[in-house]
């Protein structure tokens, strides 16, 4: 196994990607993990957002060590719910549909679990949450929305950094955490782990 140590994270997410560059922060290897991302029966939102991004960290990290890979792994997931209910990450127009209308008008919570597996195997977590709140959106708002397709794929049906943006009527917490990765926690755990976010390198504990 190489002594260099290399950062990898774990998603293939352009905006976790673009989130960690604006913070100086250039992984090593982008090795997406595949999860089900099923609930499990009455589970709540906030331990969904942990235990996946756990998931994550843990199979990716396993992946590096089957490759002889000395690596720290960063995995993180995100899910958006309205009291109990999860919503999707949705891939057809209907879903995102529903969403929309189930948001609009009121506020929901983001939580986006964070982790980072270190050298050893052993995982270390951050759970963030963030209140968001819609306007009333029309039928119109919702139509063109859906037509733009920015919502593919999203927890929620929406992007916050895009059109959706201009949905949001007051935001409580994290802006990051909404996109996608909250850059705050995330770089705690990274310099807890010995990563220089300043000169970009890692350097191995003893």
């Amino acid at each position: 196994m190489t002594d260099q140590v290399k950062l990898v994270l774990a998603s293939g997410s352009p905006r976790r990607l673009a989130l960690l560059n604006q913070a100086g922060i250039e992984p090593d290897l982008l090795m997406p993990a595949d999860v089900d991302e099923t609930p499990e029966r009455g589970e709540l939102p906030r331990r969904l957002a942990q235990r996946l991004s756990e998931a994550k960290g843990k199979l990716v990290a396993q992946r590096a060590k089957d490759a002889e890979m000395n690596a720290l792994v960063l995995s993180a997931d995100t899910v958006v719910a309205v009291g109990r209910r999860i919503l999707p990450k949705p891939d057809l127009e209907d879903e995102a549909e529903a969403c929309l209308r189930l948001l609009s008008g009121r506020t929901h919570r983001v939580y986006t679990g964070v982790c980072l597996v270190d050298l050893k195997g052993r995982a270390h977590t951050r759970l963030v949450e963030s209140r968001v709140r819609f306007k009333r959106l029309s039928r119109d708002e919702i139509t063109d929305y859906l037509a733009c397709g920015e919502w593919r794929g999203k927890a929620g049906g929406y992007a916050i950094q895009g059109i959706a943006g201009s949905f949001v009527v007051k935001l409580v917490g994290s802006y990051s955490n909404v996109v996608g990765l909250p850059l705050s926690e995330t770089i705690g755990l990274l310099s807890g782990q010995g990563y220089d976010v300043r000169a970009g390198w890692v350097e191995r504990a003893a």
